[in-house]
């Protein structure tokens, strides 16, 4: 790779490139890698809103929340972090606890680095913004993932069903403390 990204926190004006990598990623990850049969309805629903543009804005906007990228000196954006204040459904998790809600990185640009670094920046974030234990919920088949999350100190607890419109994935709660 002979144009290195950069990690930078997100801003608002990146609302609309970041939701498109977020919707690309998505894909690359669970239609292509996985193979994840979802109903054509219920992707189209999650998609926009999960990865619709006024969904990142609203992210992005949200002070509880926070994003970094990693972009070319193109500007393209070819990863991206999400984080926090935790939703899983764990009787643990607090109005103090943080979460890692995604990670990915673009296919091209695995393997150097870029992972690591944006999950550093996320749990320091978290780690100054909500005392305690960070949390993060990652799909049952996506065992690289889970090795990832397991070499950053990351345990199972408990599982619970992620709904993409009305589909369920099986999901693991990891916790990190």
């Amino acid at each position: 790779m002979t144009d290195r990204p950069t990690l930078r926190r997100a801003v608002p004006e990146d609302a609309e490139a970041l939701a498109r990598l977020k919707l690309t990623c998505f894909r690359e990850t669970f239609l292509e890698d996985f193979a994840v049969p979802y109903p054509p309805d219920d992707l189209a629903r999650f998609e926009i809103e999960a990865y619709g543009a006024q969904a990142v804005a609203r992210e992005l906007a949200d002070p509880t929340h926070a994003s970094w990228v990693c972009s070319t000196v193109a500007g393209e954006l070819v990863a991206y972090a999400h984080a926090g204040p935790s939703k899983l459904p764990h009787p643990e998790v607090t109005a103090h606890s943080g979460e890692l809600y995604q990670l990915y990185v673009r296919r091209g640009h695995q393997g150097y680095g870029l992972g690591g670094a944006l999950l550093k920046s996320a749990l320091d974030w978290l780690a100054e913004r909500y005392p305690g234990p960070s949390w993060l919920g990652v799909w049952s088949g996506n065992g690289r993932a889970q090795a990832v999350y397991a070499a950053a100190g990351f345990y199972k607890v408990g599982d619970y069903l992620f709904h993409v419109g009305d589909h369920r994935d099986e999901e693991y709660i990891l916790r990190r403390d």
